[in-house]
């Protein structure tokens, strides 16, 4: 199927899984670790025009993420990759159930290597792409900045994030990776 009108989101359209996942979080006495594997579901989902002058293209996803340890979900995120192909932009819109939404943006390039990588963020003291999180986020774990870059070469994806946190009186930069394969 042709994805062109997508640009560099037409990459990320299919199913990754992945199991080397590193999540570094933070704990109240210091930091943890957790493996963990997942699941990505990129889909097509069309376009939309704003105001009858601005044409976005979409991809939709679900990212469920499982603790190798006991495999228990502990993170579902649900969102949406847009294309801007006027600004040559790429934004992210998240939401995860812990009453935290982001709305990040960015821009693709193409490497020398023939691999499209996507770098968006978004912060607190951005007027544009920020974050929206509930009282008791703000006040016991709030998001400060967040950072998502991800780089796809034929059937792999690797992706970093970096969430910037103040958390149990002190600034942790939590971080995650992995490296995802297309199954279909």
């Amino acid at each position: 199927m042709d994805y062109s009108e997508y640009g560099p989101l037409a990459n990320l359209i299919g199913i990754w899984k992945g199991d080397t996942g590193m999540d570094v979080a933070p704990e109240s006495d210091g930091t943890e670790q957790n493996p963990y594997y997942e699941t990505l579901v990129c889909e097509a989902a069309g376009d939309v025009k704003n105001a009858e002058s601005q044409q976005l293209w979409i991809v939709r996803y679900h990212q469920v993420v499982c603790r190798k340890s006991n495999d228990e979900v502990f993170h579902d995120q649900v969102g949406y990759w847009l294309w801007d192909p006027a600004e040559k932009q790429v934004i992210q819109s998240l939401t995860i159930p812990r009453a935290l939404c982001v709305l990040a943006a960015g821009k693709a390039l193409t490497t020398t290597e023939g691999a499209t990588q996507i770098d968006v963020s978004a912060s607190l003291d951005d007027p544009h792409w920020n974050i929206l999180q509930s009282p008791f986020m703000a006040k016991n774990a709030k998001t400060l900045s967040y950072r998502h870059s991800i780089t796809v070469k034929d059937d792999s994806l690797l992706y970093k994030e970096s969430t910037l946190l103040d958390i149990y009186g002190r600034e942790f930069d939590h971080t995650d990776g992995n490296t995802l394969h297309r199954v279909t």
